[in-house]
């Protein structure tokens, strides 16, 4: 909303100057509690009627309050000092300080709310705390190495969490690959560096790390920028909203400043190592690749992959050929990467080792349109075009057609992929309300990119990157073609011959090399990448002043070009065939990033029977928990043991996931121990002929014949049925056994 600026005359009309200096004419206190409640009154009816205030009208409303708690101790100061002021007008006076006090408390509050700090805050903190210690306790994932003290950035599955993590692979490919009648392939972790060179990870895979001076600890530079302004905004409430400008500027543009305006905005902001308050050093690149070497003698260099698409783009030719030389297909793979970040933090959100499951759609440049969009296209969900971001605004519900009519979306293949991520992140169990689509500014996009967007996901942490979905263009077969000498093209062939004109680009490499030297190279690939009409242009100026100025973006200035260093000409030729370099759309998933957002969407507590303690809950839906189903004997006795025995068989048979709890604890306590690692349902056996099944997050009980209960279970964890389904069909339970947790 707008705020409602605050009027201190309603309560001292000389405010913020000191009061009674001379003759004090101060209200009655009657009149000052009178006109603080029409205030406070207003200002109530006010926030009700009005949107949420954005942080920056929280800022200036605090600081007004602040600045009117500051004149009015100043004016109760001074009469105090003057001594000419009644007892009546001092208590008034001090009345109307405590007044504004709590209006300044309160306005500090909303501002804490609004930016995270405070109550909203240390809840986020508490359930991350929660939701880890119950996946660490119950052995979903643990630190790697741990007798060894561990090391930072890598973490072991356990078995709950081996599970979890291969239901949702195998839901991906159910999703995907297999409804997609995409191509799988399995490519090796180790790749050649000339791979690496080629796709520019060797050269630009970095990132900008900081050393403190004294003992040598290294530090992401931008992550200490990021985490300095983001303290100053969240807990420095007293901010001048210059300052708080200045900050979130930074924010912005972080992924933008260079190593020089990242080091000089360290400096001039006093940061120093977080753990010793040591200096930091300038910053410099790091590469994040693993390097290693193939084979006995050193000399072949490799690096442990970043990513899994490089194995694709690389086979495209074979792909592109077993797919009977057809257009589009695409090529999908789930493998480990590695990067070796400099400061690994917040668990499974950023590690050195992680799974990837990758998607490389290739695609017709000149035909990106989709015959499936369709069935996307009248979801609506969150989005947040660059649009919003740039103008302060807030996500909001869009329809997917809408926003690729529109243009907000590049093509009808890109919204098509950001239709079935969203559909894939909520079949699992992600929150709809905590799931938006980013699109990437302009500063974030490499320059071949067409377009980009971001699946992110609500959690503790903040919005999280979990997929990115782009339109990378033709740049990275491009990019092999030229550094292996292999075209990785497609071809269109034509019913009839087509008479064409082609531009011809022929740089003469003999005049580059006398005239560039070393720089000849670079200034040969800027004249071969130049569109149509920039050499059209070039041979206009040769033609009529025999050289022309020409930008090398490579070089970072113009370069003087001759008409003696490059030949230009528009030539007819009949063509039977197009040949051309797919452009790629990619989906790119975050496997750990996934299944971490999940476990917090998936946490929740409630009260035990007795309601002297709260039980840990994760509503798994049953696609992706650990194990689909418990048994429990409700007693020792060999009757229900054999008739376990014969659940557990049929459950086998069905290939539904399951454990059988015959401890001496009880039935509402084996309930709460599985309900803790998020198994849906279970079965509790108390006759030889029938049994209960009880689900999870309802606790709704059914009888069901022993016969019967493989498939019923079976139903419900395939989606075939859902729990109000069966609860129709079969007779609900209401016995001794009922949750006791």
């Amino acid at each position: 909303m707008v705020f409602m600026r605050f009027r201190p005359h309603l309560i001292f009309s000389s405010l913020p100057r000191p009061l009674a200096v001379s003759k004090p004419r101060t209200p009655p206190a009657a009149t000052l509690a009178a006109a603080a409640a029409r205030r406070r009154h207003h200002s109530t009816a006010a926030a009700t009627s009005m949107a949420a205030p954005s942080e920056d009208a929280l800022r200036r409303a605090l600081a007004e309050r602040q600045a009117a708690v500051d004149g009015q101790a100043e004016a109760v100061r001074a009469l105090k000092a003057g001594g000419g002021a009644s007892k009546a007008d001092v208590d008034a006076a001090v009345e109307a300080l405590k007044a504004l006090k709590v209006e300044a408390g309160a306005a500090a509050r909303r501002l804490q709310q609004a930016v995270g700090a405070g109550a909203g805050g240390a809840a986020r903190e508490e359930l991350r705390q929660a939701v880890v210690n119950t996946l660490e306790r119950k052995l979903f994932y643990i630190p790697s190495f741990k007798i060894y003290r561990g090391v930072a950035g890598l973490y072991d599955y356990g078995p709950p969490g081996c599970r979890v993590k291969a239901n949702v692979l195998s839901f991906w490919r159910q999703h995907f690959v297999l409804e997609e009648n995409m191509l799988e392939v399995d490519c090796p972790c180790v790749t050649p560096e000339v791979v690496l060179k080629a796709s520019g990870h060797v050269e630009k895979f970095t990132d900008l790390m900081v050393k403190d001076e004294k003992t040598g600890t290294c530090y992401r530079a931008d992550h200490l920028l990021k985490d300095f302004c983001k303290e100053k905004l969240e807990k420095d409430l007293t901010l001048p909203q210059e300052k708080a400008d200045e900050f979130k500027r930074v924010l912005a543009i972080l992924d933008d400043l260079s190593a020089e305006e990242l080091g000089a905005k360290i400096k001039e902001y006093g940061i120093v190592a977080p753990d010793t308050r040591n200096p930091l050093s300038d910053p410099y690149p790091f590469n994040l690749m693993f390097q290693t070497s193939i084979g006995p003698t050193g000399l072949s260099v490799g690096y442990m992959r970043p990513e899994t698409a490089q194995g694709i783009f690389v086979n495209f030719k074979d792909l592109y050929y077993y797919n009977g030389q057809k257009l589009p297909f695409a090529a999908a793979q789930i493998g480990q990467a590695f990067r070796n970040e400099i400061s690994p933090r917040q668990g499974l959100l950023r590690v050195r080792e992680f799974t990837l499951a990758e998607i490389e759609h290739f695609v017709d440049p000149e035909d990106k349109s989709h015959p499936k969009f369709v069935d996307v296209a009248d979801l609506e969900f969150l989005m947040f075009p660059r649009e919003l971001q740039l103008s302060g605004e807030s996500a909001k519900p869009m329809k997917l057609g809408e926003a690729v009519s529109k243009g907000t979306v590049n093509n009808e293949t890109l919204g098509y992929f950001i239709g079935r991520v969203y559909l894939f992140l909520t079949r699992l169990g992600i929150d709809k309300s905590r799931l938006r689509f980013r699109q990437h500014l302009p500063n974030e996009m490499a320059h071949y990119a067409a377009d980009c967007w971001d699946a992110e996901i609500e959690c503790s942490y903040g919005w999280i990157e979990c997929v990115g979905i782009a339109d990378r263009s033709a740049y990275d077969l491009r990019a092999h073609s030229e550094k292996s000498n292999v075209p990785l093209v497609a071809h269109e062939k034509f019913s009839k011959p087509r008479e064409v004109e082609k531009l011809v680009i022929v740089p003469s490499k003999k005049d580059l090399g006398l005239a560039f030297k070393g720089n000849q190279k670079m200034v040969l690939e800027a004249l071969e990448a130049m569109s149509e009409k920039e050499a059209l242009e070039m041979k206009a100026a040769l033609e009529t002043k025999g050289e022309t100025e020409f930008k090398v973006c490579t070089l970072g200035k113009d370069v003087v070009i001759t008409n003696k260093m490059v030949s230009i000409s528009m030539e007819k030729k009949l063509e039977h065939q197009r040949v051309f370099t797919p452009s790629v759309i990619e989906p790119s998933f975050g496997i750990g990033r996934i299944i971490y957002c999940l476990f917090e969407h998936s946490f929740y507590t409630r009260p035990s029977k007795s309601e002297e303690e709260q039980l840990n809950v994760f509503r798994f839906p049953p696609l992706v928990a650990p194990i689909k189903c418990t048994v429990f004997p409700l007693v020792k006795n060999q009757e229900f043991d054999d008739a376990a025995k014969v659940i557990a068989k049929a459950l086998t048979t069905a290939g539904i996931s399951h454990i059988i709890d015959t401890t001496a604890i009880s039935i509402g306590r084996r309930y709460a121990r599985t309900d803790e690692i998020g198994v849906p349902f279970a079965v509790t056996v108390d006759s030889p002929t029938n049994v209960t099944i009880r689900e999870r997050d309802s606790k709704g009980q059914i009888r069901v014949d022993i016969n019967e209960v493989a498939s019923v279970v079976k139903q419900l964890t395939e989606g075939q049925s859902t729990w109000a389904d069966v609860a129709a069909t079969y007779p609900a339970h209401v016995g001794p056994q009922g949750d006791q947790e």
